[in-house]
């Protein structure tokens, strides 16, 4: 399993205790001293003003190839931070197996290759509930 910084964390930690796993992934937002042989993939979030850029450090890589990788994300919207694990994984020779989300919204909700496990509603400016 694999999860973006930092909201993730406690979910894949929890999704991984539970089917008794050992080791989980978490992409970086920002390149660590301890990180060697780093893999990036850039993202643009609409959290997030800027471009970002997410980090997996080479040893987790080297432990991902080969191997059938959940993706782990607490909302998905445009996709954008789905893509850039999922391109994390590839470039470290992970397969990904599945992406899921806690929360869908907007054009996500209509994703077939997510599982979610609850839609987010989106509000206009006003405070009423797009549709």
């Amino acid at each position: 399993m694999i999860t973006a910084e930092a909201k993730g964390i406690p979910l894949i930690h929890e999704l991984a205790r539970q089917a008794h796993e050992d080791k989980y992934f978490v992409a970086r937002k920002g390149e660590k001293l301890y990180m060697t042989n780093v893999f990036k993939s850039e993202v643009k979030s609409i959290t997030t003003e800027n471009k970002q850029t997410l980090y997996l450090d080479g040893q987790d890589a080297a432990l991902m190839k080969g191997k059938r990788i959940l993706i782990v994300d607490d909302v998905i919207s445009t996709g954008q931070s789905l893509d850039a694990l999922e391109s994390l994984v590839e470039k470290a020779g992970g397969i990904v197996s599945g992406k899921m989300a806690i929360l869908a919204e907007g054009d996500a909700q209509q994703r077939d290759d997510i599982i979610y496990l609850e839609k987010l509603p989106l509000f206009n400016p006003d405070g009423t509930l797009k549709q």
